[in-house]
């Protein structure tokens, strides 16, 4: 009779069991996902994050006797990663780098920005940060990096809704968004940009190529313009995405207002209402524009110095001065002195005519082309050395022979060099101005912003203190216009910080910042 052993039988079984199972995955189908497998987002590119510090600008008083002493710490993902210190220089572009590898298979990716000024002692962290109700005091910036889109949200974003938008811009943080323009809160500037690795470095993410828009993440789809719409597809992938959060669910949602497949009329599209339609905002994106924050072009054109050192160049601390004026209300300022393609440098005169002018206008601003884009684009400024009539003034111009425009000023430099630091205790009790330099710098930058502002609109026929050489320290209106802080008014284009007055200082003042009008400079005939 056989005897069963009841234990051998038991690990005969589960032998069999155990080689079974391991068989059938040995054998499972190379295509067949396992259950709870997380996604790789990017199986081309082991996946890291970079940010990018492009530009940092002081918009206060961070140090009192010398410039700043900036340096940046940047967190991803909780690793810290600090830049250089980039001496005694309150305006910078450093385009200093951070880069951190991150986990392939998390979808989003925590980042932290904070500028720092180096004092003997402490350390001052500077404010980069908007309004932020919940946490008012707070001066850095949190932002959640999407790897699947490329895009972040946070206290940085982007948003077609004009009411909720981000007002400083995307990609750019402002201190001023906590409504300190006018208080010494360590505001300042600064530009960035998060990217990740990208196979065919065309800056389209892997899963945004595979799930939304079906090109190739092995192909560089870089100036394609597939719906034949003007704008190629890079252009409206930064600017097409957004994100919504549905307070009730607690959920985000990712959507596209630009398809790249689908045509769009681009030319029709200004949702920032600054007068730069989507064709003319992806004609100067490369300078820094933003579809959905307010941008000012002004072309530059300066005057040669005579064999005999008659004239002079514009100081940078002025364009500087200006480019802070407008900063502070989330107006970016950009200027062509060079840069941009313009910036032409224009022969010597001794004396410009007004003939001269528009021909200036014509062959270098326009480059003998009237139909060239960048008119009603640009605003256009020449610096000569002297004109019959006034140191400076806005002229208009034509391009067929019909229409005209008031988008164009000149400055003579004889004429304003000449009176500068001429009264040097006035400049100092009065102005408050130590120096001749800093004064030069104060009246090209006031001088230069006046005029700008005729483009913008402001005129003395609608605003009695514009232009008003009666309110001028002393004369019989200066009294009554004490209170318009405006480099509009003549009393201060030479003896305060160019700004213009936003209607907070008392009887006779006047809102200019709520009445500039962005479109004004475009119009063929602008009180038509």
């Amino acid at each position: 009779m056989i005897k069963i052993n009841v234990k051998e039988i038991t690990c005969l079984m589960l032998v069999f069991v155990f080689l079974f199972s391991t068989s059938a995955i040995a054998f499972q189908p190379d295509n067949q996902t396992k259950i709870n497998e997380p996604e790789d987002l990017d199986p081309l590119v082991d996946l890291e994050v970079t940010v990018t510090i492009k530009e940092i600008r002081t918009l206060d008083k961070i140090d009192l006797i010398s410039e700043s002493d900036f340096y940046v710490k940047v967190f991803i993902n909780d690793v810290e990663h600090k830049s250089p210190i980039w001496r005694n220089k309150n305006y910078l572009t450093p385009n200093w780098s951070a880069t951190q590898d991150v986990p392939d298979d998390e979808e989003n990716v925590n980042i932290l920005i904070q500028l720092w000024d180096m004092d003997p002692g402490k350390d001052q962290l500077c404010d980069i940060s908007p309004n932020d109700q919940d946490d008012p005091l707070s001066y850095d910036v949190e932002l959640i990096y999407n790897l699947k889109t490329g895009h972040w949200t946070g206290d940085d974003y982007l948003s077609q809704n004009m009411v909720y938008n981000d007002p400083s811009g995307y990609g750019r943080l402002n201190g001023c968004d906590d409504f300190s323009i006018y208080q010494k809160d360590l505001d300042c500037e600064l530009w960035f940009d998060i990217t990740q690795n990208d196979y065919d470095n065309d800056g389209i993410p892997y899963w945004t190529e595979v799930n939304e828009f079906g090109t190739d993440p092995e192909l560089d789809n870089t100036g394609e313009d597939a719906d034949g719409d003007g704008i190629p597809i890079e252009w409206e992938y930064k600017w097409g995405h957004f994100s919504s959060y549905n307070w009730h669910t607690h959920e985000s949602k990712s959507y596209w207002i630009y398809d790249p497949f689908v045509a769009d009329d681009h030319a029709a599209f200004d949702p920032d209402n600054d007068g730069l339609d989507n064709v003319e905002e992806f004609l100067t994106s490369e300078w820094g524009s933003d579809p959905f924050r307010k941008d000012i072009f002004l072309e530059l054109d300066q005057m040669k110095i005579s064999p005999n050192g008659e004239g002079s160049f514009i100081p940078e601390l002025s364009k500087n001065m200006i480019k802070d004026a407008f900063s502070r209300q989330n107006i970016v300022f950009h200027i062509d002195d060079g840069c941009m393609g313009g910036g032409e440098v224009i022969p010597f005169d001794l004396n410009t005519s007004d003939e001269e002018l528009q021909e200036f206008y014509t062959t270098y601003f326009l480059n003998n082309d009237t139909s060239y884009w960048r008119r009603g684009v640009f605003h256009y400024g020449l610096i000569i050395y002297h004109s019959d009539r006034y140191g400076g003034f806005v002229f208009s111009t034509t391009a067929n022979g019909k229409d005209y425009r008031l988008d164009s000023f000149q400055v003579s430099t004889q004429n304003f060099d000449a009176g500068i630091f001429k009264h040097p205790f006035y400049s100092l009790l009065r102005c408050k101005i130590p120096t001749k330099k800093l004064q030069r710098a104060v009246i090209y930058g006031g001088n230069i912003m006046h005029e700008t502002g005729h483009t913008l609109g402001l005129f003395g026929s609608a605003i009695p203190g514009i232009d008003n050489r009666e309110s001028v320290f002393l004369h019989k209106d200066w009294w009554k216009f004490r209170n318009y802080k405006s480099c509009m008014n003549y009393d201060r284009v030479h003896c305060a910080l160019p700004d213009y007055s936003d209607g907070s200082h008392g009887r006779n003042d006047h809102d200019d910042w709520g009445n500039i009008d962005l479109t004004f400079f475009q119009r063929d005939n602008p009180w038509g």
